[in-house]
């Protein structure tokens, strides 16, 4: 039906008779003459109606905008003047011989000719239009080759391609499952995968020794906007293999995508403790392009008669930190006071600074409304630890430690954002050794990241003093986004029971529900270890949105809803009966 792609026609095809399909891209009439620009999934050309050409012009004359059609026409070079350097076909132009409207089309909602924001709902509404934008085109077409490079990079690595299954059992892996009835057992239900992680472990107790998977996972979750209630993660497990290993292989994978896509090289990725980050980032997905870290100063004010430092700088879970901000003196009051109202939202109590006008003089030289709760000697030690120079800012957190983290760190981001600190490169790194568990609302202890991760410890060690235990666990993030995670597994049948036991998990529930895996550890079961990256975080980074919706074809919004479709949608009543559900929901 064609011969030539629109976006690859170049002068060597001078000339030549060929034919092109796409859509009408732009029309424009010039004295009788009538330009089409004929937009196909490589790129745009311009064809040429002649009034001479009497069938082919009376057809140009009634062509819209995204009306499909197909040209025989004439490679001819454009005349002198009209060349389109910011176009790759820009010096060439289609003298038209024939033309065929394949299918018309109802006036756009929205241009496609032209770059304009719309509103996220009208796009998603009408993604078919929207997926033809071309910077959307670009990005779902990047995702597909990210995707194929990654296959060809696993296969190089002798690892093998094994689907696992999509209808499964419920097992707690820290977000709600998707649950699906079954029919043919009534009151038995099936539930869509959280991720291959039991199966992947299988494989490895298979003796399948490296294996991978383009993986669709589904979790019910609260969505934001870098998170899908189903999403695509690049799934790995190799048996035999320790930490160091898994991270060279994922590296490498990582620094081939940023090199191809990006044409950057990565520099090596640095390793940071997670309690380090924490620490010093208040959150173990730092984004190390901004040159802001947090320092506690929990020990140097915890004496101070000011109790809205000392209290928290002496209490248990809780923290006093400064930020020093470069050159931040030229923030205003109001300014701050935004700043404070954004901490605030976080649930932060409030958002003290001191600003440095003279680093020489700390009589005279800095001001701040904390100043005259806080000993001299004191404020010069917090100015010395910072390294603060004349015109910095210090802002201050403190308080409970988690609520002083979140905050802190999100402040970070936003300065960076606001005050344009971020460094322009990539900024990859490592964070490791993980906790093995935290504590809930409850005061129970919960996995980190799941309970088949393995400790870095004996079991006797770990049921002295499991909130202490340290994980074989490892995330790698990019640009603060965290793209993969993953840790060695459990692999002694002694070990998984005693993490199900510190988990509260009775001997009944653990057969119940993982009864297949105790019984597959038992058999014979190699060390192994893996891990998982979102592909869908990969390609919104490579491709520069900070909305992963943007980067699937056909996404939900972030009240998990399809508004193309129209999912989810209500059932008929006698499927729910074949079912053997009764639904309770009351129409409002």
């Amino acid at each position: 039906m064609k011969s030539h792609y629109c976006g690859e026609i170049t002068s060597s095809n001078l000339k030549e008779e060929i034919t092109i399909c796409g859509w009408i891209h732009r029309r424009r009439d010039h004295g009788g003459v009538i330009f089409l620009d004929v937009r196909d999934i490589k790129g745009i050309c311009q064809a040429v109606v002649n009034p001479d050409n009497e069938k082919s012009f009376k057809l140009a004359e009634s062509i819209r905008n995204e009306y499909v059609v197909q040209i025989k026409g004439i490679v001819r070079n454009r005349l002198e003047g009209t060349i389109n350097k910011n176009m790759f076909t820009g010096e060439i132009e289609i003298e038209v011989i024939d033309l065929v409207i394949l299918s018309k089309a109802s006036t756009p909602v929205f241009p496609i000719d032209e770059y304009q924001e719309v509103n996220e709902d009208v796009r998603l509404k009408n993604r078919v239009l929207d997926l033809r934008r071309p910077e959307m085109n670009e990005r779902i077409i990047t995702r597909s080759k990210i995707t194929s490079l990654i296959r060809n990079y696993l296969d190089k690595n002798d690892f093998h391609e094994i689907e696992t299954p999509i209808l499964t059992k419920a097992t707690p892996e820290g977000a709600r499952d998707y649950i699906l009835p079954s029919r043919v057992q009534p009151g038995s239900f099936y539930a869509l995968p959280q991720s291959p992680q039991l199966f992947k472990q299988l494989l490895m107790i298979g003796g399948l020794d490296k294996y991978y998977q383009i993986a669709r996972c589904f979790r019910d979750e609260d969505l934001r906007a870098d998170r899908q209630p189903e999403f695509t993660q690049i799934d790995i497990e190799a048996s035999f293999i320790n930490q160091d290993e898994i991270m060279a292989v994922s590296e490498k994978m990582i620094k081939d995508i940023i090199k191809e896509f990006c044409d950057d090289e990565l520099e090596k990725f640095e390793v940071i403790n997670w309690h380090d980050a924490m620490r010093d980032y208040g959150c173990d997905k730092p984004d190390l392009r901004i040159p802001l870290n947090l320092v506690d100063i929990s020990e140097v004010v915890k004496d101070e008669e000011f109790k809205v430092f000392s209290e928290p700088a002496s209490k248990k879970g809780s923290r006093v930190v400064a930020l020093k901000v470069p050159k931040g003196n030229s923030l205003s009051r109001g300014q701050i006071d935004d700043y404070t109202k954004f901490v605030s939202k976080l649930g932060a109590k409030g958002l003290a600074y001191i600003k440095i006008n003279d680093v020489n003089d700390l009589e005279s030289g800095i001001q701040s409304p904390i100043l005259k709760f806080l000993q001299p000697e004191t404020v010069s030690n917090i100015i010395q630890s910072l390294g603060v120079e004349t015109d910095d800012l210090i802002f201050f957190g403190a308080g409970n430690e988690s609520v002083v983290n979140l905050s802190m760190s999100s402040l970070i981001k936003k300065l960076g954002e606001d005050l344009d600190l971020y460094i322009k490169k990539w900024a990859p790194c490592w964070v490791v050794d993980f906790p093995m568990f935290e504590t809930n609302k409850e005061g129970d202890l919960t996995p980190l990241h799941h309970p088949f991760t393995l400790p870095k410890c004996s079991t006797k060690e770990l049921e002295g003093n499991p909130i202490d235990a340290i994980a074989h666990a490892y995330d790698v993030v990019l640009n603060g986004y965290e793209i993969g995670g993953g840790s060695l597994r459990i692999y002694d049948n002694a070990m998984q029971k005693t993490i199900f036991n510190i988990l509260n998990i009775t001997k009944e529930d653990a057969e119940n529900k993982f009864g297949f895996l105790l019984k597959a550890l038992s058999s014979g079961c190699p060390p192994h270890g893996g891990i998982a990256f979102g592909l869908d975080r990969i390609v919104m980074l490579v491709t520069d949105t900070s909305n992963i919706r943007d980067v699937i074809a056909f996404p939900k919004t972030q009240s998990a809803a399809c508004l193309l479709t129209d999912a989810p949608s209500k059932v008929e009543k006698e499927q729910l009966e074949e079912l053997k559900i009764i639904s309770t929901h009351k129409e409002e």
